[in-house]
């Protein structure tokens, strides 16, 4: 069977990046760069992206057009005899399901939100009135089922369509839509009056919220090294697969370059619809889902125009959502078609029962089964999101890079040589040892640093 192809880099890019911008990434990031003292924290994080994050994607990617193969066998084709790299991609294939198992519900509530705002549900509505409507969305299994269900089978049709007529044609439109609708709320929440003040908190460098001791520092330093880290969706094989259907035309550490700035811009961009119109109202801004769900719906709905903002808000949450549940999903698919010679069709057709199967106990976490938690981690959505985000996505990066640079492994000259073929930006040779030392130790910090305060509430 011929290997399918991207038919664009321009299709590359923008699905590479659509994979890298998930929910975490527009949620979490702005309210970290506002707590961490603002630009200060801003230059970590960047610092940290490009000597953890980018050097890691970029070796996914070389391990993928290199071997021209999904993680399914792409260290079978380029490990040395004897060796075992291969079995990681078990461990992989876990963390792609075990990501979509919680991810197509958390989608699923950013889909369902949209229809709320279009159908006026919020108009006229506080804080306390939001909190209301969040909370009765998670105390029904069957709305929550509901929109799970429909996350996963329009993810899984538009793969079935295959690589350039589906994942990328689809992919493209929604990314371009999503950074259109992106700039249209950040320009309506900088004009907003007082928004000046929402900017500062965010932008403006706070350097004692950073260096005022060692424990803040460090706080600091490990919240931006986890988000240069995680922000790029590496370590489970989905930028392997998006590297094996790429041609030998660009470097690869351009490409990695470009999706990181559009990822980290896409990130910074929210913060400045968030914290603008925030302050714009006198609403103090939170953390996580209460952010997006509770606090944002009642500031738009303070807005001239509210009921528009917020659904476009939403649409705009919804395909960064996903974009990388296609993503993900593409990667499921070609896993089996790897690994076991599957048609598309019977891929399609295994994982479309499959998945949202799967994802029922996260979607009944919040209700049917809301009595089930895990001491020190929480509920069903968090063990999930636990397992994948602080164990299999840093024990990932961790086989990429030693794969990457041991002579046990691919090695550094055949790395070097996949990554810097073709025009664009050179990976640095004088980089090994810090890839071979640096890179490692720091990836161990963040899987031991993941598991201290759990296993402190244990003790």
């Amino acid at each position: 069977m011929e290997r399918e192809r991207f038919g664009s880099r321009l299709g590359f890019i923008l699905i590479s990046a659509g994979c890298a911008i998930g929910l975490g990434n527009v949620w979490r990031f702005p309210y970290i760069t506002g707590e961490y003292g603002g630009a200060a924290f801003l230059v970590m994080y960047l610092v940290f992206l490009v000597v953890l994050g980018l050097p890691i994607m970029v070796m996914e990617f070389a391990v993928g057009r290199g071997s021209q193969r999904s993680i399914a066998r792409a260290f079978n084709v380029l490990e040395p005899a004897g060796t075992h790299w291969h079995k990681y991609k078990w461990v992989g294939i876990a963390g792609c399901y075990l990501l979509m198992m919680f991810y197509t519900t958390v989608a699923g509530w950013m889909l369902a939100y949209v229809p709320k705002f279009a159908s006026g549900q919020f108009v006229g509505a506080d804080s306390q009135a939001t909190s209301a409507v969040f909370d009765a969305m998670l105390a029904s299994p069957v709305e929550c089922v509901f929109w799970m269900v429909v996350v996963c089978v329009v993810s899984i049709l538009i793969c079935s369509l295959g690589v350039q007529k589906g994942v990328e044609r689809i992919t493209k439109a929604m990314m371009l839509a999503l950074l259109a609708i992106l700039g249209v709320l950040v320009v309506r929440a900088l004009t907003l009056p007082g928004a000046a003040d929402g900017v500062a908190f965010y932008l403006l460098p706070d350097f004692p919220k950073i260096f005022g001791s060692p424990d803040m520092f460090f706080e600091a330093a490990y919240a931006a090294m986890g988000q240069a880290f995680f922000t790029l969706s590496i370590g489970m094989g989905s930028m392997t697969i998006f590297g094996s259907y790429i041609d030998k035309h660009r470097s690869l550490m351009g490409e990695a370059a470009t999706i990181g700035v559009l990822d980290t811009g896409v990130a910074l961009a929210t913060g400045l619809i968030i914290f603008p119109a925030c302050f714009a109202f006198g609403v103090a801004p939170d953390s996580g889902p209460g952010l997006v769900f509770i606090t944002l719906p009642s500031v738009f709905e303070q807005m001239w125009g509210g009921q528009v903002w917020g659904t476009l808000f939403f649409v705009f949450m919804s395909f960064a959502a996903l974009s990388t549940v296609i993503a993900v999903f593409e990667g499921i698919l070609r896993f089996s078609m790897d690994q076991w010679g599957w048609s598309r069709k019977r891929a399609v057709t295994v994982n479309l029962i499959a998945i949202p199967l799967l994802s029922l106990p996260c979607a009944l976490g919040f209700n049917v089964l809301s009595d089930v938690v895990m001491p020190g981690v929480g509920d069903i959505q968090t063990v999930e999101d636990f397992l994948v985000s602080s164990n299999i996505m840093p024990l990932g990066s961790l086989v990429y890079v030693l794969f990457c640079v041991s002579r046990r492994g691919w090695g550094w000259k055949n790395f070097l040589a996949e990554a810097n073929e073709g025009e664009g930006l050179k990976f640095p040779r004088w980089l090994r040892p810090w890839m071979r030392f640096g890179v490692p130790v720091l990836v161990v910090i963040i899987l031991i640093m993941g598991w201290v305060p759990i296993v402190s509430s244990w003790m």
